[in-house]
């Protein structure tokens, strides 16, 4: 996918691995919009893709069904595919990577929208360092049943990044996001889009998890605990070299719903493993290695861990 290859008009192919809320949506609006898109799931939901399609429904974008192919796996007779958008919780991310082997994978992109700071390296040290391209995106949709998503947020916007891909690249890509509905905007500083993302997600997603609560309860009840935890993570996020602007962050979550509640909350209620290691985790490490103190974060993190609530 370079330049020469592809203008903003020519039809890619995209794979999804892993067509769940964030995943069944991009995958609907990009085959909606004229692409090929390849879901990469378990053979049950393959099949079920392949004989209903992505069916969407959604405030912003309306009610439609959506075709796509679907497999088990990429191989080399799934055909040379452009990018291939990772969009499994972290939980599951070691087992989903077995269905694109690095043979596979020819000239394609890997884009994972993926919680957390540590995953590039990973996910570089398999593919290749100019072939990971990490992206942010900031939307609430949920998969209701396999092949069906609904939207609930009145947004989608998408940075996109990757420090040692080549920029037409990943301007190529983000032509398409935005013209399938993602609003995308390159972003040239891979740390500053990965730490701004978990200084807003952190404490949100462990203090919600933490006391069972939405975040209006959290921002009420919990206040000081709150604003702690947003200056702790702003603290790790300047050192690492990201963003810090913890009266920003505070000031963010005033404006969302009361009711709101984090996905790792939701996977709390539904018994479903937590992306603990991949967020609190992550930020203890990046505390550790460059000496800033983190008591809160260290406390509520031990507390989830521990499964108190």
């Amino acid at each position: 996918m370079t330049s020469t290859e592809h203008t903003s008009a020519t039809p890619l192919t995209v794979a999804v691995l892993g067509p769940g809320g964030v995943g069944g949506l991009l995958a609907g609006l990009l085959s909606r919009a004229g692409h090929r898109v390849l879901c990469l799931s378990g053979e049950d939901t393959a099949r079920t893709l392949r004989e209903d399609g992505i069916r969407v429904r959604s405030g912003r974008y309306g009610e439609f069904t959506a075709k796509v192919d679907a497999a088990t796996g990429l191989t080399e007779a799934s055909g040379p595919v452009d990018a291939v958008l990772v969009t499994v919780k972290h939980t599951h991310l070691d087992a989903a990577l077995e269905r694109v082997p690095a043979k596979a994978l020819g000239d394609a992109l890997v884009v994972p929208f993926l919680n957390g700071v540590e995953h590039p390296a990973a996910l570089r040290a398999r593919y290749g360092a100019d072939r990971v391209a990490p992206a942010v995106i900031r939307v609430e949709s949920t998969r209701t049943a396999p092949g069906v998503i609904e939207h609930a947020s009145p947004f989608v916007e998408i940075d996109l990044a990757g420090d040692p891909v080549p920029r037409e690249r990943l301007d190529t890509l983000a032509t398409i996001f935005t013209a399938a509905g993602p609003a995308t905007r390159v972003l040239s500083d891979e740390t500053a889009a990965l730490w701004a993302k978990m200084s807003f997600l952190a404490p949100f997603a462990l203090l919600t998890t933490r006391y069972g609560l939405p975040l209006g309860d959290i921002r009420t009840r919990h206040r000081d605990e709150l604003a702690a935890l947003v200056e702790e993570t702003a603290a790790v996020s300047l050192a690492s070299g990201g963003p810090s602007d913890p009266a920003q962050a505070l000031a963010r979550y005033d404006d969302f719903a009361p009711a709101t509640r984090s996905s790792m909350q939701r996977d709390a209620e539904a018994g479903r493993p937590l992306e603990l290691d991949a967020i609190g985790g992550a930020l203890l490490r990046a505390a550790e290695r460059h000496g800033v103190d983190v008591p809160v974060a260290t406390r509520v993190v031990r507390e989830l861990a521990a499964g108190t609530r």
